[in-house]
């Protein structure tokens, strides 16, 4: 049985060797098997959040290369501040409602930016704080740009930074304590099932997801995305190999954020990494038939949401199930990708790069897999076979369904509100003369691609 305690992974003696060779003999006689563990596993935490932040970029080149070239500067800028206000807003409070040592079932409290810790540098047997916290806010970061690309092309930027800041500083940490931080959903049970996401297909993806879905709502559709007959209209994307890159920029991201989600430095980061990667391909090949039947064409930048949709529905269970069930499951949020982006455009949900589909509807798909195809205990599940199509009983499945109704309930909710505050305040959307002339000049000042010529000297 997986669990999450210190394992000595293979080669320590090797490493150990080479510490005691080293000039500084007296401080290597005094590391321990378990010692060089710790620092191995901080390492490669550390590492693997450094991943998940390089995603940022990915984030930002898939929206600007899906959306128009009068935007794009307007796009970087969200996603720039969500990894600036972001990040400075879960240090804040975020940490604290999240993983706090006080507080109660429901939110999380105390360690208000980083305090209250005798040495937050200091592994103490385990992960440091510091490292925690690095992995944690990068997470973040990544749950609130979800919402950035579905918002596109139309939100004041003012808005949108209110939104970053209270979706990091609140609406998202209190996700994270109900499940991660041992709160609500982790307090809860099904007969034998207890919840379980190893790396946030609902807790970030989903959450995400829905955050973008309200935005889309309380903002409208873009000018001129529906004809008079309410039929949509496609507004192509100004940079399809942006897109492109921005995807493998995210898939090579993706390796930190599920691997990494294993908290330490052993055997299994590998299978992580495998069923990360299969489910990823699958979900590209299965979105690339789908389209191809549906619209006659293979659309590129649909193969490259299907890889995504892959990524975010392995989230999930990728700790918990053998490589084949993984490449189902990616293939299943491949196809359900490119039926959920002409769903929502049949309803009048403009979203300029299909975020709700890829992060909140295969989000739940992952989540709900789980019950599924579990095999394995991904030390949250507490047993092995927890899935129906392994003898677990539909208990597992259950419990993912109460998990993802409630997430969703909660970032419905509180998004809402927050939409309709500020769309009764600062505004939420730009002027029509602003959205059809473009973002980059009348809110950054700037264009995107600038004419090099020049009158001066020539």
């Amino acid at each position: 049985m997986r669990t999450r305690a210190l394992r000595i992974i293979s080669g320590l003696g090797g490493t150990l060797a080479l510490l005691a060779i080293t000039p500084n003999v007296g401080f290597a006689q005094e590391l321990t098997p378990d010692d060089v563990q710790v620092v191995l596993n901080n390492i490669w935490v550390f590492i693997a959040g450094i991943l998940v932040f390089f995603m940022q970029a990915g984030f930002a080149l898939v929206e600007a290369g899906l959306t128009r070239a009068k935007n794009v500067v307007n796009i970087f800028a969200k996603n720039m501040s969500d990894a600036v206000v972001g990040i400075l807003a879960f240090f804040a409070t975020g940490y604290a409602f999240a993983f706090g040592s006080g507080g109660s079932n429901l939110i999380g409290s105390g360690n208000w930016f980083l305090t209250g810790y005798d040495d937050y540098s200091a592994f103490d047997g385990g992960l440091s704080p510091a490292t925690t916290f690095f992995f944690q806010a990068v997470f973040a970061a990544t749950a609130v740009t979800i919402a950035s690309g579905a918002m596109a092309e139309r939100t004041k930027f003012s808005a949108y930074l209110v939104f970053s800041l209270i979706m990091c500083a609140f609406i998202y940490p209190v996700v994270v304590h109900w499940t991660w931080g041992g709160g609500l959903i982790a307090n809860m049970s099904i007969g034998d099932a207890v919840y379980s996401d190893f790396a946030g297909s609902a807790i970030v993806h989903m959450t995400g997801g829905v955050a973008a879905l309200m935005g889309a709502l309380f903002l409208g559709p873009r000018i001129g995305k529906y004809g008079p007959d309410g039929k949509p209209r496609a507004i192509p994307g100004h940079n399809i190999p942006f897109a492109v890159l921005g995807v493998f920029i995210l898939w090579l991201g993706w390796f930190g954020f599920n691997p990494g989600s294993e908290l330490a430095a052993d055997q299994y980061v590998m299978s992580v990494g495998v069923n990360t990667m299969l489910a990823a391909a699958a979900g590209a090949l299965f979105a690339a038939i789908t389209i191809w039947f549906k619209a006659g064409k293979p659309d590129l930048a649909m193969i490259g949401n299907g890889a995504l949709a892959g990524l975010v529905a392995i989230t999930a269970p990728c700790g918990a199930v053998d490589p084949l069930p993984a490449a189902i499951i990616g293939a299943v949020g491949g196809v359900l990708v490119v039926f959920s982006v002409y769903f929502f455009d049949a309803v009048r949900i403009d979203d300029p790069v299909g975020a709700i589909s890829v992060h909140g509807v295969v989000g739940m798909w992952g989540t709900l897999s789980l019950g599924l195809f579990a095999k394995y205990d991904d030390a949250f599940l507490g047993r092995e076979n927890a899935g129906l199509f392994y003898g677990g009983g539909v208990d597992q499945l259950l419990m993912q369904i109460v998990m993802v109704l409630i997430i969703a309930a909660w970032v419905a909710i509180t998004t809402g509100i927050l939409f309709g505050i500020l769309k009764a305040t600062i505004g939420l959307r730009v002027s029509a003369e602003e959205e059809v002339q473009g973002l980059d000049v009348l809110e950054h000042g700037l264009q995107g691609y600038a004419n090099d010529s020049t009158s001066v000297g020539v």
